[in-house]
């Protein structure tokens, strides 16, 4: 920074949004030395190095997406972060299962130290992780609870807690059996559990009751068998409950999570989930999913404010995360911050299934910053020779796109 000025970065003239901290409003943020150093309205430009002019945008903390797979090159699923971190305003990504126990080592050294997104880890139950599509808990000899917390004990500033996929094609034929186990893992290390819903068995009826308060239901708008609407397309009553006493309802909408008819009822009940995440793979960032601008846009499209919706992807996904100071821009925190901009017309968004729903907003992302410096706009790695879509997904179009 030049003796002559008091910030290195001023991003001037946006309208700031950070609903966690309870900040709104247009005013200028100032950086310094990697950390938000002040926000007002009119700060002097000539006292910064840079100034970054965001009129007519949205100044927010970088978005926190507690679900994701980034695990690239070594599973099935895995994208790189920081690419997508660059056009999506994702400055911190969990990675929820993409590395198991006999895995993980090469996360932490080939991913989550060779990113400049901050990325932290849920690790699976199982030691193989996710390196092929599913199955990884059909063989119960890979749910090594002792070598699991001893990889969590000695990777605590990256794990943050413990991840099963339960459903019929991962599980085949172990039942809740690697559940139970994820439960004891969990329950070891004093982390929370994430928990995958989506085709049965198991039931719903059978995954709940192992769940505590600060556990991650994921999926929870699925449209599959295990959704959280009983037969009168009611939510269910245990679902209340359990939401009631503190269990979290993540979207995590991926390539077969996320259901335009769940979400409307569930909302139209006064369901909200507690956080936006997107389950961004290699096969869910080809759509309809296709980032978190655009899953976002979805929800603001469904009714939600935009307040509503940036809170549950900055502020509320780093309490889940137990990492607090995250997902804020508050004087004092860390610069890690994105800008956006809301483009109005005629736009046609898809949830899995393909069920089309039409809408008037799409938020953008044009900037992220990690730490006060700006990430660049790179080219993405190309997809794997596995990760083609097929049947109807294959032809559906990005939202704004030609």
């Amino acid at each position: 920074m030049s003796t002559n000025t008091k910030f290195d970065v001023l991003i001037a003239g946006g309208e700031v949004l950070d609903p966690g901290a309870g900040i709104s409003g247009r005013n200028d943020v100032a950086i310094r030395d990697g950390r938000v150093a002040a926000i007002a309205p009119n700060i002097d430009r000539a006292q910064a190095t840079q100034v970054i002019d965001a009129s007519g945008q949205y100044v927010t903390p970088g978005l926190v997406d507690l679900h994701t797979h980034v695990y690239w090159g070594t599973t099935f699923w895995g994208i790189e972060a920081d690419p997508v971190a660059a056009r999506s305003g994702v400055t911190t990504w969990l990675d929820v299962g993409s590395a198991g126990a006999y895995n993980f080592p090469g996360f932490r050294r080939y991913v989550q130290q060779a990113n400049r997104a901050r990325i932290f880890a849920l690790l699976n139950v199982s030691a193989i992780g996710l390196t092929a599509p599913t199955f990884e808990l059909s063989n119960l000899d890979y749910c090594d609870i002792d070598l699991g917390t001893r990889m969590i004990e000695a990777n605590r500033d990256v794990v943050l807690g413990v991840k099963a996929r339960i459903d019929r094609n991962t599980t085949r034929g172990t039942g809740l059996r690697p559940l139970q186990l994820a439960r004891e893992l969990a329950d070891r290390v004093q982390l929370p559990l994430m928990v995958h819903i989506g085709l049965g068995p198991p039931t719903l009826d059978e995954v709940l009751p192992l769940m505590k308060p600060g556990d991650i239901l994921t999926h929870c708008f699925t449209g599959h068998d295990m959704r959280i609407l009983n037969t009168q397309e009611l939510v269910r009553d245990d679902v209340k409950r359990m939401h009631d006493q503190g269990v979290i309802l993540d979207i995590g909408h991926g390539a077969g999570s996320f259901s335009f008819d769940t979400a409307e009822k569930a909302l139209a009940q006064g369901i909200l989930p507690d956080v936006i995440s997107s389950d961004i793979h290699q096969l869910s960032v080809q759509g309809p999913m296709f980032d978190m601008p655009v899953t976002l846009s979805k929800f603001l499209n469904l009714g939600m404010s935009l307040s509503d919706v940036i809170e549950r992807a900055t502020s509320r996904p780093a309490l889940a995360m137990r990492k607090p100071e995250l997902g804020t821009i508050a004087p004092g925190s860390v610069a890690d911050i994105a800008l956006f901009k809301i483009e109005d017309g005629t736009y046609q968004f898809h949830d899995v299934h393909m069920a089309m729903r039409y809408g008037r907003q799409l938020l953008v992302n044009t900037m992220t910053m990690v730490n006060g410096e700006v990430l660049p706009r790179k080219p993405e790695r190309p997809l794997e020779m596995w990760a083609g879509l097929s049947g109807a997904q294959a032809g559906v179009k990005r939202p704004g796109s030609a």
